[in-house]
């Protein structure tokens, strides 16, 4: 139970994480609209704009990493994977997370601690245009980013195990889920039948003003 309760909290830091850096996706959206209105209806572009957008970006790719490894998201070629047992997923798992993601990510943070300690040390700016905007924030992004996946990471691994003795997944903490589309029916009351016959008065009643238009002219 404590151990559980480990868990559920890093993968409450990780959700919160995630969540916190996915508002960059609203400013990104303004900061867009805002650079194309300047642009074409100002003839006023600014020269950093692309480089702060593309940071942006990156900063929320990266450190929604950890977030989207707590919820099992990540893309996995599970043709033949979900057919196995949860033991047989669990141990695929770990073996795995021992050869390529325990040292890639490890390989993230480290080099990126080396270049983002470099990266302040020159008061580095981006050379892309001129006078580009301090890239050192965005390169801290990188050991952040890999802290918090190794931080993670260490707990899918306990899952493994966990899974692997007791032969079933431990809980995650829930999140924003799809919509289950049958789900949504049960919820609504309404069956096949009734979104067929919505169907069909809507093309009987484009037709019917298809052919009103026709008379009409």
């Amino acid at each position: 139970m404590q151990m559980q309760k480990l868990l559920l909290t890093i993968d409450r830091i990780s959700t919160f994480v995630g969540h916190a850096f996915s508002w960059l996706i609203v400013s990104l959206t303004f900061m867009i609209t805002w650079e194309v209105v300047s642009r074409y209806a100002f003839d006023n572009p600014h020269p950093w704009a692309f480089d702060v957008m593309s940071m942006m970006y990156g900063s929320l790719f990266m450190m929604a990493g950890a977030y989207t490894l707590s919820k099992n998201g990540h893309v996995r070629g599970d043709v033949l994977y979900g057919f196995f047992s949860p033991r047989a997923q669990a141990s695929i798992d770990l073996t795995l997370y021992f050869l390529f993601f325990i040292p890639g990510v490890f390989a993230l943070a480290w080099a990126g601690y080396n270049f983002a300690a470099d990266s302040w040390a020159i008061n580095e700016h981006s050379n892309v245009t001129a006078n580009g905007p301090p890239v050192y924030p965005f390169k801290t992004v990188l050991p952040l980013a890999g802290a918090f996946l190794l931080l993670q990471g260490a707990v899918e691994i306990i899952r493994c195990i966990l899974c692997i003795r007791l032969g079933e997944w431990p809980s995650r903490e829930h999140d924003v889920e799809e919509v289950d589309v049958e789900k949504l029916k049960e919820m609504v009351h309404v069956k096949d039948e009734d979104i067929a016959a919505l169907d069909k008065f809507v093309v009987a009643q484009e037709q019917e003003h298809q052919a009103h238009a026709g008379a009409t002219k």
